[in-house]
């Protein structure tokens, strides 16, 4: 069912956007009497964001806090629990990017097992990220309202009932009616109060998700979306504001113990959002950027939660009754340590789905010698960059698959490391699995060998940082023989020495055709390459990780990547 917002009218005709009320679930009611003597309501709202579809402990760092081994449905579920009897008057909210980008034991089953492990766990809402859209709008209405998937049915078969928590999502309407796609909010009632929830994605989504899947929807500015709705549910009785932002930003010292509940020099695109939101706003739940803080910004409580189910976010709010605006409040991230006992029920949804996807999960499609991992040197290059784009390279350097000469792989693709010895069971022969190559490239991306002049590829260089998508930690990776320098101080639209743009040794001739191969994402322009939508002679080849597949079994045993392709100046 569509959902219509009612905004004020000077928003109607901006946004084209109509939505009416939706209230959640009373929490704790009173018994009689009660709520007339006391004074203040309180409350605790547990957050995270960037599951991704984490069942099964992340293995490597992204398994951990600093040093603590961290996450696993099982522990989060347990913690959950634990943080949940403190308070009968609780909700459990998720910020967005739930699903998607995800290790193959959910993914296999189209992110069903991670709404299913939700279900059992008791989230409350979750405001939707970019990365729920990666399979398209309907595929994401099919993960609220259940059903079988259109092409691979239920493939567990026992079928697939949906979210029994709501998605929300203020900010994402249809182009044809201005409706939303889910509610922009609910309004959740505690003793006394009543406690809005919005849930808002980011504006940015359409740069980063393929185009066909979200091409019926519209996605708008969120603190324009926020503040558009603080009058329409003031005047329904609504004085305390949680906002679900699917947006982060940066602050210094990284995520470790000693880090996760601090706020140093908080930046980027989040910070100038917050400032921008109505000072009705109380607590800002944000993801996107997988940062872990603990912050006020402009007078509101901002946090974050890191990613994977790493750590829970507890935050407690002291509400007046009488003003129903919060006197008093505590945040603390915890994380998610793997010491607590399993919670029996996540222990056999986890064994269930990692039992039905063995038989892929484990096949070994080849070894490593060392680590080969995403972490990028300073000029934005990163080991498993450089094996990405040869594999691409390999599976399209044939003339009947393409006649490619260059292999370009955007970095935000790459989500998890080949450690070594690469199994979370840590067997030490640094095999590598298909369930492991498929937690690296998870999207399921064709790739697509089109020809573009030297002087497209020029643009396209420049692009990496002229476009809110993309930016010095999201450089291109580039396959073996092809080589350029950028400069950190030079201007936008100008930081790439066309001189230093080398093929085999070669200098690029602008005025020359090149045959590249690119995943479908960014030949849609995803990532805000725009000028691969110029390419021609276009030619469809393998799933990315079937390349990445092929490319192991042709190598055997893999290396990690020079990364000495790419050369920053000063």
């Amino acid at each position: 069912m569509r959902n219509k917002l009612a905004l004020p009218a000077t928003l109607l005709v901006a946004f084209g956007l109509t939505v009416a009320a939706t209230t959640g679930p009373a929490a704790g009611d009173p018994a009689p009497g009660r709520a007339e003597k006391a004074q203040t309501t309180k409350i605790q709202i547990l957050g995270l964001n960037d599951f991704h579809g984490a069942l099964e402990p992340p293995s490597g760092s992204g398994g951990r806090i600093g040093g603590t081994d961290a996450g696993g449905v099982e522990y989060l579920a347990t913690h959950v629990d634990q943080l949940r009897a403190t308070n009968p008057s609780t909700i459990f909210v998720s910020a967005g990017d739930l699903i998607g980008a995800t290790p193959l034991t959910s993914a296999l089953f189209h992110d069903e097992p991670t709404i299913e492990a939700f279900n059992l766990m008791g989230l409350d809402y979750n405001g939707v990220g970019n990365h729920e859209f990666d399979e398209g709008v309907d595929e994401l209405l099919r993960m609220q309202n259940g059903g079988c998937h259109p092409v691979d049915g239920c493939q567990d078969g026992d079928g697939f009932a949906g979210a029994q928590f709501d998605f929300l999502a203020a900010n994402v309407a249809y182009k044809d009616s201005g409706e939303t796609i889910f509610p922009p909010y609910k309004i959740h009632k505690f003793e006394g109060v009543k406690v809005a929830i919005i849930g808002m994605a980011l504006e940015g989504t359409p740069d980063i998700v393929a185009p066909a899947g979200i091409s019926q929807v519209d996605f708008f500015d969120e603190a324009d979306s926020v503040n558009a709705l603080v009058p329409v549910l003031k005047r329904q009785g609504v004085d305390t504001f949680v906002v679900l932002l699917h947006e982060g930003g940066s602050v210094s010292g990284g995520v470790n113990e000693t880090t996760i509940n601090s706020c140093n020099n908080p930046s980027g695109a989040l910070p100038p959002i917050v400032d921008r939101m109505d000072d009705d706003i109380d607590v800002v739940v944000t993801g996107h950027t997988n940062w872990a803080v603990n912050c006020l910004i402009d007078g509101k409580i901002v946090t974050g939660a890191a990613s994977a189910g790493r750590l829970v976010t507890d935050i407690d709010l002291t509400l007046s009754r009488a003003t129903k605006g919060v006197v008093a409040h505590t945040v603390n991230n915890t994380i998610v340590t793997r010491t607590v006992p399993k919670a029996p029920a996540l222990s056999e949804l986890v064994n269930k789905y990692v039992g039905l996807s063995a038989p892929l999960a484990n096949r070994v499609i080849g070894s490593l010698t060392a680590p080969i991992t995403r972490g990028a040197n300073s000029a934005g290059e990163s080991s498993l960059g450089d094996v990405i784009a040869d594999a691409q390279l390999h599976a399209t350097t044939a003339p009947e698959l393409g006649g490619a000469v260059i292999g370009f792989m955007n970095s935000g693709g790459i989500r998890a490391d080949l450690t070594f010895p690469s199994s979370p069971a840590g067997e030490g022969d640094g095999n590598v699995t298909y369930g492991e190559a498929f937690t690296v490239q998870p999207f399921g991306n064709s790739l697509v060998t089109m020809t573009v002049t030297g002087a497209q590829i020029d643009t396209l260089l420049e692009q990496q940082f002229d476009n809110p998508s993309t930016g010095q930690n999201r450089i291109l990776q580039v396959s073996a023989g092809f080589q350029y320098s950028w400069s950190a101080s030079a201007p936008t639209g100008s930081k790439v020495d066309q001189a230093s743009i080398m093929l085999n040794g070669v200098a690029i001739d602008p005025a020359a055709s090149y045959r590249i191969t690119v995943n479908n994402f960014m030949a849609d322009g995803g990532d805000g390459y725009t000028i691969l939508r110029e390419g021609t002679d276009r030619l469809g080849g393998d799933v990315d990780l079937d390349a990445l597949e092929k490319y192991f079994v042709a190598q055997g045993t893999v290396a990690p990547g020079p990364q000495n392709r790419i050369t920053r100046l000063p």
